[in-house]
């Protein structure tokens, strides 16, 4: 097919995304009888559905007889404008199967309802023929137009084949947006033809790279982007599933990874780099250098002519405004314009870059910090991720809005206390999810909400093996089905129900799919020296001991008087659940220690804390070759395990890249214990320390400091 006809097609598909579907109870009748679909089976299509019918045969190997409406032992695809946007009907009769959508999406979901209705082996596209399927009609309509992903590419790259099959595991789940986040002080992934330096260089960080690795592979020159070609056949290949592709640049803070390109673009001050060993760590545009918007008009015109989508997300959030403070050059434009607080010169900013956005006749959406004072063209779309308080301010000050509060839908957030994953929002799991509802929200801001939408920030995708897929399913799925259902048609038939149909039907379905999915973790006791586990949802329940290597499967009660060595977890086909144990197996120590570094300390985050066991502590500067941390107990410390950690404790940053451990047992001989995996380490003493060190071999770590997380210290049990 010619490129002009690729194009001509993809933007009819988005035409028919933007009509907004009625929301609609489910509705199905069943009838007498059965319809097999055989290797005979006809697919017939309307004019205009043809990548619809070649995308269910791909899944179902029928005959195909062209674009001919015929009702004859067939499958018959068809549009019917009486049922409106996305709403689909799924006719199964003992002759014929129809599938009718308001539009092409709404056959598109139609589809999935009887891929719903056919053996999980359809997904791996191997559906056993012939397949019964139970007469009757499905109608059905989303309760939301508007049901998102967004995937941060630019913190750990994730290339065209990864970014497909997400596509095919989103449009599984009826997922109709993808949010693309193209850009980030870390990354550029997407190619600009007038400024291909920006990928050149800023497509990668590390190595000779003027951008330097803050989260992991601090080994090696690492990154990727997107070709303006790949991108059109990612584009196209999400159309074709119903998905509309909404890009993000991230303006105008988030932006280390360009100024660190191009250097200029930054407020007029000298920086202070001492911290940083010399790297410009400033992340915010100058709002008062003109020459900032000529690039910027150059980046966003190309992106308006790439991307189909009628919206351009341009950011908004989390800007270091002391940046523009400090900056002489702003601090005049503030004057001039008698403007008294920096939020108006983000508001400035913004709307220069919805004025850009406009002349190519696109539409800004931005997160909600961009929409605080009011002042933002209410033409934009607000994605609200702080708060379900910041979700019903944007509401109500008129803002159409894509409600996805990080503590519900940010699913780089752990899912348990000691899985992996963030914690500043919540720590939720996929029940948390389903549970959320609107009774927050007024009737009046309920005419604003858009629709849901669930998240992914990469931070620590990088140091859980990013080429593979098992880290990023684990915290997607099955978060990102309730999340589906709950868009699709809420929450009214209570998480009971829901969690039945999840083990019992769609567990299997997601296992076809070859996701990695997480299980909810088995339920484990532990009395009178016995061991006990289980779970609800069929899976088998495995064991390891921290003192021998391997695995073995739990298959009667286990009885042992060493509690605190044994870890059980489930696993179903793909998936498998987080660990469980004893609470023996993390109690800790609190020795007294005393904490000191060749860094400086943080005023605001004092040694203290972390020798104190009550937070985090920071040096004043990042780390060189043979700065040290030490740890100086009291009285030497018995214990069976010690955990030194630097950086935060949910991903590697900040922290020691690379280096070394020392042990004292008298508090004046040092032995080195072993070398630092992604800034900490853990040491196993056979006789009581007195000391600790930790030593740096490493220039730096990309910031302009070093964290130092408590000591972990369990005791001999």
């Amino acid at each position: 097919m010619k490129l002009r006809l690729l194009i001509s097609f993809t933007a009819t598909l988005y035409g028919l995304f933007s009509a907004t579907a009625q929301p609609a109870a489910g509705r199905h009748t069943s009838r007498p009888g059965v319809y097999a679909i055989t290797p005979q089976t006809a697919l017939s299509y309307e004019s205009g559905l043809a990548p619809l019918a070649n995308y269910l045969r791909s899944y179902i190997d029928v005959e195909t007889t062209g674009e001919r409406m015929s009702a004859d032992r067939a499958i018959v695809l068809s549009t019917d404008t009486t049922l409106g946007g996305e709403a689909y009907r799924l006719t199964v009769g003992t002759d014929h199967i129809e599938i009718a959508g308001g539009t092409y999406g709404g056959v598109f979901n139609g589809i999935q309802a009887l891929f719903r209705m056919l053996p999980p082996e359809v997904y791996a596209r191997k559906c056993p023929l012939p397949a019964e399927i139970p007469c009757g009609v499905t109608e059905d309509a989303p309760r939301f137009a508007y049901r998102g992903m967004m995937l941060d590419v630019a913190r750990t790259w994730i290339g065209v084949p990864e970014v497909k099959r997400y596509i095919d595991l989103f449009s599984y789940h009826n997922i109709n947006k993808l949010h693309l986040h193209l850009s980030d002080d870390e990354g550029w992934r997407i190619e600009i033809k007038s400024h291909p330096e920006l990928t050149e260089i800023g497509g990668f960080r590390g190595g000779d790279s003027p951008v330097r690795p803050v989260y992991g592979k601090w080994s090696e020159k690492y990154g990727g982007y997107f070709k303006q070609s790949e991108m059109r056949d990612l584009i196209r290949y999400a159309a074709e599933r119903n998905i509309e592709i909404i890009p993000e640049i991230d303006l105008p803070g988030h932006s280390r990874n360009i100024a660190s390109v191009h250097p200029e673009i930054r407020c007029n001050y000298p920086p202070d780099t001492v911290s940083t060993n010399g790297y410009d760590y400033r992340s915010a545009w100058c709002v008062a250098r003109e020459e900032n918007y000529k690039l910027l008009g150059d980046i966003l015109g190309e992106l308006c002519e790439l991307f189909p989508s009628e919206y351009i997300h341009v950011g908004g959030d989390e800007v270091d405004m002391s940046q523009w403070e400090q900056c002489p050059d702003c601090r005049a434009l503030m004057k001039r314009r008698g403007m008294t607080d920096t939020h108006q010169l983000e508001d400035l900013f913004m709307e220069r870059m919805a004025s850009i956005l406009r002349s190519h006749g696109k539409q800004p959406a931005v997160w909600n910090e961009a929409v605080r004072t009011g002042a933002f063209t209410k033409e934009c779309r607000v994605h609200g991720w702080e708060s379900v308080k910041a979700c019903q301010d944007a509401t109500t000050k008129g803002y159409r809005t894509v409600v996805m509060p990080g503590q519900y839908f940010y699913f780089d957030m752990r899912q348990s206390p000691r899985e992996d994953g963030h914690d500043w929002a919540a720590i939720f799991d996929a029940k948390k999810v389903y549970g959320f509802d609107f009774s927050a929200f007024t009737p009046e801001q309920m005419r604003n909400v858009e629709g849901l939408q669930g998240a992914f920030f990469s931070e620590a995708y990088i140091s859980h093996e990013p080429e593979k897929p098992d880290y990023l399913d684990y915290m997607l799925f099955p978060r990102v089905c309730a999340l589906s259902r709950i868009a699709w048609s809420g929450n009214a038939e209570g998480w009971d129900a829901y969690y039945k149909e999840l083990k019992e039907r769609h567990y299997p379905r997601m296992a076809a799919m070859d996701i990695r999915f997480r299980l909810f973790p088995p339920k484990l006791n532990y009395k009178d020296g016995v061991f006990t586990a289980s779970a609800d949802d069929g899976s088998k329940v495995f064991y390891t001991r921290d003192d021998e290597p391997g695995e073995l499967r739990l298959t009667r009660p286990l009885r042992t008087d060493k509690p605190h060595l044994y870890r059980f977890y489930s696993r179903y086909k793909t998936a498998r659940s987080p660990y469980v144990t004893d609470k023996s197996y993390w109690r800790t120590l609190a020795p007294a220690v005393t904490i000191t570094t060749s860094m400086g300390e943080s005023e605001k985050f004092p040694y203290t804390n972390a020798a104190t066991y009550k937070g985090l502590s920071r040096t004043r500067r990042a780390c060189r070759q043979k700065d040290w941390i030490l740890y100086t107990f009291d009285e030497p410390v018995k214990c069976r395990e010690m955990y030194l950690q630097t950086g935060n404790r949910q991903l590697p940053k900040t922290i020691v890249t690379t280096g070394y451990a020392e042990v004292s047992y008298d508090g004046v001989k040092f032995e080195q214990a072993g070398e630092l995996e992604m800034g900490s380490i853990t040491l196993r003493p056979g006789r009581p320390v007195k000391a600790v060190r930790i030593v740096s071999t490493c220039d730096d770590n990309g910031t302009p400091y070093v964290t130092i997380q408590p000591p972990q210290v369990k005791p001999v049990l």
